[in-house]
């Protein structure tokens, strides 16, 4: 029995897209057992009909939908709803769908000032009128898939890590239950911890302005501002190619939090902001705090404008 997919981006960079070819060999197993009828990224197939003769956005029918990209406008809210009447099972696939990923953080700002800013006052674009016409009208903010419609599962990342992605496939393909588990990049991490604060002198900087760091000692101690306290786990794809090492903790690199928060419901500035203070950080000293820490989760009304 083949399985029939849709896949779709709304407000994205496209990033996840690619996840899908990231998959590797494991990918040619995939495929014979499924049909892409709608991927607007390998295929040509309109929303109104190929001709464009028709009146009414349509997507069809299929047993599984592939979302990547925050809702960012009327038509990504209705590409969202129609996909949600004609699929069994949705999928939220990366952060900007899970919660909204970077482009939400323009929630802190009104729309009037984001446009200005854009068509306006950039230092690279010549000021020009704020288009109206014939583009899809913004909503009054950027909103996660789960917002509009009901989600059954959530591929998180930034972009989705192409081990998931694969394990997932299967487990629908199969008919068995997938579901990340719920602990911390920290748990998954092969750095040893000296002890809990953080080095003398160092404070918490930002990767370029410190030296290269211990490779054998947590980042955190070492002064790097990692949020892998607050982050949950499965970045590493469950082993898929190699061992179970968060991948920017395998690059050196401290976690930026792309994969949010531990579990659903938590908060992810509440909890790193905890984290940070019982190892003797100020964190009223720390700067851009509420982007900093909901740099991926920012919808749902975490960020508003200030």
């Amino acid at each position: 029995m083949t399985v029939k997919v849709i896949d779709e981006w709304l407000g994205t960079c496209a990033g996840c897209e690619m996840t899908l070819l990231d998959i590797g060999d494991v990918l040619l197993d995939v495929l014979p057992k499924v049909e892409f009828v709608h991927s607007p990224v390998v295929m040509d197939h309109k929303y109104y009909g190929q001709t464009g003769e028709g009146t009414t956005l349509e997507l069809p029918e299929a047993d599984v939908g592939l979302l990547s990209g925050c809702v960012r406008t009327e038509e990504n809210k209705e590409v969202v709803q129609e996909m949600r009447k004609k699929v069994k099972v949705l999928i939220a696939n990366g952060a900007c769908a899970c919660w909204g990923g970077i482009p939400s953080l323009a929630n802190m700002y009104t729309q009037e000032d984001l446009l200005d800013t854009v068509y306006k006052k950039t230092k690279s674009t010549v000021p020009s009128v704020i288009p109206s016409q014939n583009i899809p009208k913004l909503l009054d903010r950027v909103y996660a898939v789960d917002e509009i419609v009901k989600v059954d599962l959530y591929l998180p990342g930034c972009p989705t890590e192409p081990g998931i992605m694969a394990q997932a496939l299967n487990a629908l393909l199969e008919n068995k239950p997938f579901q990340l588990e719920e602990k911390a990049v920290c748990e998954d991490c092969p750095l040893k911890r000296e002890k809990k604060a953080i080095a003398p002198g160092t404070g918490l900087k930002r990767t370029l302005e410190l030296p290269a760091p211990d490779k054998t000692r947590c980042l955190l101690e070492q002064g790097y501002l990692c949020v892998g306290a607050a982050t949950r786990t499965g970045c590493h794809g469950g082993g898929f190619g190699g061992e179970k090492i968060p991948r920017c903790i395998a690059g050196m690199m401290p976690c930026e939090g792309c994969f949010g928060p531990i579990r659903k419901g938590s908060r992810q500035m509440v909890d790193m902001l905890g984290a940070l203070s019982t190892i003797g950080v100020d964190v009223k000293l720390l700067l851009d705090r509420a982007a900093t820490f909901n740099r991926f989760v920012a919808a749902s009304a975490k960020l508003r404008p200030k």
